[in-house]
């Protein structure tokens, strides 16, 4: 029952205990009890709020949680920047930070050492000890067995099957989660942001890579093994293009940075490209289709409609009310031009259910750090209630 009442009011940022009450259908006396528990624990605190009727009546109480009760970070890993942010218990960033990444592969120690980086740096810009940091979550591009909490793969690694437990917890005294970066993103809307309001929507984001997640009944969704959803690598061209994971004919293929920068030397004629860089490369060919280059603005018109097929796809098979569409690639508005979201519902059985919303949200790399600390805070959440019930059994 308490691990029920603390999770109502975190969700509901403040509560009166009369309405938990009512929400999980328990007696006022046990309200009261349970109050007492989770406040003496140093988990929740009453706060006062004032009547509707300003001078009239005493301030009415709710409850919330007790931000100081612990700090967590979030960690986001790419091949242009490392961001994390550091959190407090109710999921305000307190201090943010950056380091400077590259599309080199490196070994699991050397990502490990720019992890470990990142956290002191954020406990000196957060003006607290490392050793006040409760859990560190951490999102990047890969596909990680939820179960063993083992990297199957990522675009950053060399090797696979990597399992930074061990080294982390050489390190660290506290718990480390990891995830596939965008599932973080999607626990950010899920926590944070538009998806608070939902039971049920899909994430989508385009950035180096295309990448997808959802929540159903307000959980987020991870498959069988947690390797599931991976939109970017579903087939859109049998014996197509040949994408980074080794395989022909993937969405990402089409999508991804390096798809769209594929063709840039020769419909921009740039002869010699080494020295220019993926980003370079995209904001020229953005600039060029906007400025009226028939080849470059072809190219994005082309992955708008592989895009579409994506997205057609996605609302085939999970009929979600909304789809949040992210990532860096955001800012190229070709990809959702009116006609490519018109190519989509084309694709589908749009007849026979309502249509699909479809939102842009151009996120920078902080939102999905912030994403980043909901399992950490979940998990110390889960561990500070069951002490409590085991104090007071």
């Amino acid at each position: 029952m308490r691990q029920q009442f603390f999770q109502h009011v975190r969700a509901n940022g403040r509560a009166a205990r009369a309405d938990v009450a009512r929400a999980l259908k328990i007696s006022a006396g046990s309200a009261t009890a349970v109050t007492s528990d989770l406040i003496a624990a140093g988990l929740l605190r009453e706060v006062h709020e004032p009547t509707r009727e300003t001078g009239r009546g005493r301030p009415s109480v709710a409850l919330e949680v007790v931000p100081s009760a612990a700090y967590v970070v979030g960690i986001k890993l790419s091949s242009r920047r490392h961001s994390a942010v550091l959190s407090d218990f109710v999921g305000n960033v307190l201090a943010g930070v950056t380091l400077p990444s590259s599309n080199q592969r490196r070994t699991p120690t050397q990502l490990l050492d720019q992890m470990t980086t990142l956290i002191e740096m954020l406990a000196q810009k957060g003006e607290i000890s490392v050793g006040n940091i409760g859990a560190v979550g951490v999102g990047l591009p890969g596909i990680v067995d939820m179960e063993s909490g083992v990297v199957r793969w990522c675009s950053l690694l060399q090797g696979d099957d990597v399992d930074f437990a061990p080294a982390f917890a050489a390190r660290f005294d506290m718990p480390l989660f990891i995830d596939n970066d965008t599932n973080m993103l999607t626990l950010a809307e899920l926590w944070f942001g538009e998806g608070r309001d939902k039971t049920d929507f899909a994430v989508v984001t385009i950035e180096n890579g295309v990448g997808m997640g959802l929540v159903v009944n307000n959980t987020l969704y991870r498959g069988s093994h947690g390797v599931g959803l991976e939109l970017g690598h579903t087939k859109v061209q049998m014996d197509g293009a040949l994408c980074r994971c080794g395989q022909r004919g993937c969405l990402e293929a089409y999508l991804g940075d390096y798809a769209l920068t594929r063709e840039v030397g020769v419909a921009l004629d740039l002869g010699e490209m080494h020295n220019r860089t993926p980003e370079d490369l995209l904001d020229l060919l953005f600039d060029e289709a906007k400025a009226g280059n028939t080849a470059a603005a072809t190219i994005f018109r082309r992955a708008g409609r592989y895009l579409a097929v994506g997205l057609s796809n996605v609302v085939q098979l999970f009929d979600p009310p909304l789809i949040i569409i992210s990532g860096e690639r955001t800012r190229y508005d070709y990809l959702f031009a009116d006609e490519v979201l018109a190519e989509m519902k084309t694709m589908t059985l749009s007849d026979m259910r309502k249509p699909c919303a479809i939102a842009i949200r151009p996120w920078d790399d902080m939102v999905w750090a912030h994403g980043a600390t909901v399992p950490a805070i979940s998990a110390l959440s889960d561990q500070f209630v069951t002490a409590c019930e085991t104090s007071n059994a």
